[in-house]
């Protein structure tokens, strides 16, 4: 049971629209961050009353910012329980990558050879960008960009109907990727990225469609591996030195 302690934040004089605007913005970018960058456990809850406390923001303002990550499955909802980070089994793990697989082969089959000047230069352009963010080391953005790379040869191939359909199946597997593979999750996929593009260019179906398949296969593996229970995190460490 976390213990009670007092927030050391005063409290918050009362607030217009935009200043509440403001800090549930705050909130949900620090909780965000926090589920990329594999600070928080599988399984874990994310008290009110100590999040709360951390930011020093309103209870109704947090929940407001739980309900949109819950929404964007990146949260688990529980009725009368509150706010858990998804703790996904083996099998839930293995599905969503198998469905990707699934997906992806369409993707990249549709693509092989069709690639136009415009598609190169944005998918080029998407590979720097992850680049640069694995040298700076921001980890949250890298891992959103390895998930963006897919969604863009996705929108390429088939439009936002596509799109719509992977995105959810993304959202997933990156934050699983996070969840149990932080520090190794995405140092290779700006290299493997840049295969696929190759042999998409090249029209070399078999050899991008083999890439495609070992490169979320090797995700897959590593997120499997290191799938186990791991001890719970103290909320305020997470966050300290993050509220307003």
């Amino acid at each position: 049971m976390a213990s009670r302690t007092r927030s050391i934040t005063p409290p918050l004089p009362p607030q217009t629209d935009d200043e509440s605007d403001d800090v549930e913005a705050l909130v949900y970018a620090s909780i965000n961050s926090a589920l990329l960058q594999g600070k928080l456990s599988p399984g874990q809850q994310l008290v009110e009353r100590e999040l709360a406390a951390a930011f020093g923001c309103t209870r109704g303002a947090l929940r407001k910012v739980l309900a949109r990550l819950g929404y964007e499955g990146k949260l688990v909802m529980e009725p009368n329980r509150g706010a858990f980070v998804p703790s996904p089994s083996e099998d839930d793990i293995r599905a969503a990558f198998r469905a990707r697989q699934v997906v992806e082969a369409g993707v990249v089959t549709s693509l092989c050879g069709a690639l136009d000047a415009r598609a190169r230069r944005a998918l080029a352009a998407h590979v720097r960008s992850e680049k640069k963010a694995l040298r700076d080391g921001r980890v949250d953005e890298a891992v959103r960009l390895a998930g963006q790379f897919h969604l863009v040869l996705t929108e390429i191939a088939g439009g936002t109907a596509l799109v719509a359909a992977l995105a959810q199946l993304v959202a997933k597997t990156e934050l699983y990727k996070a969840l149990f593979d932080p520090n190794k999750a995405t140092t290779c996929a700006p290299d493997e990225h840049a295969q696929i593009i190759a042999a998409l260019e090249a029209g070399e179906r078999d050899a991008a469609l083999a890439t495609m398949r070992e490169h979320l296969a090797e995700i897959e593996a590593r997120v499997v591996k290191q799938a186990r229970a791991r001890a719970g995190l103290d909320l305020k460490a997470v966050f300290a030195g993050l509220a307003p």
